[in-house]
């Protein structure tokens, strides 16, 4: 079909002649109303959105001397983030004299990794940033 013949066609119906595909012998073009196939497309994509999981970094954070309920607990926490699918972020912070034992602190991170080892995989080893020790865990990717 000539494009005028088809440009008439779409001006008496109200509609839109829009290319389809270009590159094909001869152009494919179609009659739509294209102001609404953008607005469905919008909606479409705005939807998909919504649905979309966001896989967010949750922090915990320890002290060196921390007590084995307050471990437990923390623990606890790390690993429901773990199972939701979340990358944990552990943080110890070291105070005053703390400071001159930070084999304890890294110990006690240390425990913490070794202890998440069924449900995490270490995504950044444990390091020293100014007065903390962060680390972090991801979710375990394959069943071994």
């Amino acid at each position: 079909m000539q494009t005028r013949e088809a440009l008439r066609i779409a001006q008496d119906q109200n509609l839109d002649l829009v290319e389809i595909s270009p590159d094909a012998k001869p152009p494919v073009c179609r009659l739509m109303d294209y102001g609404k196939f953008r607005y469905e497309q919008g909606r479409k994509k705005r939807e998909q959105r919504k649905h979309q999981h966001q896989n967010a970094v949750k922090e915990i954070k320890f002290r060196p001397n921390v007590g084995d309920h307050d471990y437990e607990t923390k623990l606890g926490h790390v690993k429901k983030f773990l199972s939701k699918g979340h990358k944990v972020k552990i943080s110890l912070t070291f105070r005053g004299r703390e400071n001159a034992h930070r084999e304890l602190g890294f110990a006690v991170v240390e425990r913490v990794i070794k202890d998440c080892a069924d449900v995490s995989s270490v995504d950044m080893a444990p390091k020293r940033v100014g007065r903390m020790i962060v680390a972090m865990l991801g979710v375990r990717s394959g069943k071994s």
